[in-house]
């Protein structure tokens, strides 16, 4: 169990344990439809606070292969994850997706990764992040569905490294919770409701 503010985290161990892994020193591969990634991420610094480690993650993945290149860019997915040491790490992204056509496109994917092999132990995932190269991005309907919720969080930024938080509280009563971050600060802008959780939909937050 981790607590990340008020929010209370369940998350699983997920390590390389049984994972199968590829020859040489490759930083994601995929094994039928699951994405493994390697760990840590060495241009992201560690922190036990899990907040630290997310506003550096926008900087460094726009730094990467057409991160930023709109029609023609690509989206990367990572974990943030610890090692039931306190402290939380990103992982290596993954441009990994399912075959998309060739050429510019409005709509970009990568898949959230699901194991992370680090050397040093087994990992405990809180959450995925995936960027979009365009701005402004924001997380889109499918980002929301709760079939393509795998862990306790979703972080996504944008070009611009507008960044947003869904907490989808699946399996329990409690809205689903949008949050923009906003100077290092995380600001509830919507909800999602029970009976809309299936589909993500947005309640707005008045100001």
């Amino acid at each position: 169990m981790i607590q990340v503010g008020r929010i209370v985290v369940f998350s699983m161990a997920i390590g390389c344990a049984g994972t199968p892994e590829p020859s040489g020193t490759r930083d994601y591969w995929r094994s039928g439809p699951h994405v493994h990634v390697r760990g840590p991420w060495g241009v992201v610094t560690p922190s036990s606070d899990v907040d630290e480690v997310i506003d550096q993650l926008c900087p460094a993945v726009m730094q990467l292969p057409r991160a930023t290149e709109r029609d023609y860019g690509q989206e990367y997915c990572g974990v943030i994850y610890s090692l039931g040491d306190g402290i939380f790490y990103a992982s290596m992204p993954s441009p990994l997706s399912e075959p998309v056509p060739v050429g510019p496109s409005k709509k970009k994917t990568c898949i959230p990764p699901r194991y992370v092999v680090d050397e040093r132990g087994r990992a405990i995932v809180l959450g995925d992040f995936h960027s979009h190269p365009w701005s402004p991005s924001e997380m889109s309907p499918t980002d929301r569905f709760a079939r393509t919720q795998i862990w306790s969080i979703r972080i996504q930024f944008d070009r611009d490294c507008t960044i947003t938080k869904l907490v989808p509280n699946l399996g329990s009563e409690q809205p689903g919770e949008v949050y923009l971050r906003q100077r290092k600060r995380w600001k509830l802008v919507g909800i999602i409701k029970n009976e809309d959780k299936g589909l993500g939909f947005v309640t707005a937050m008045d100001d």
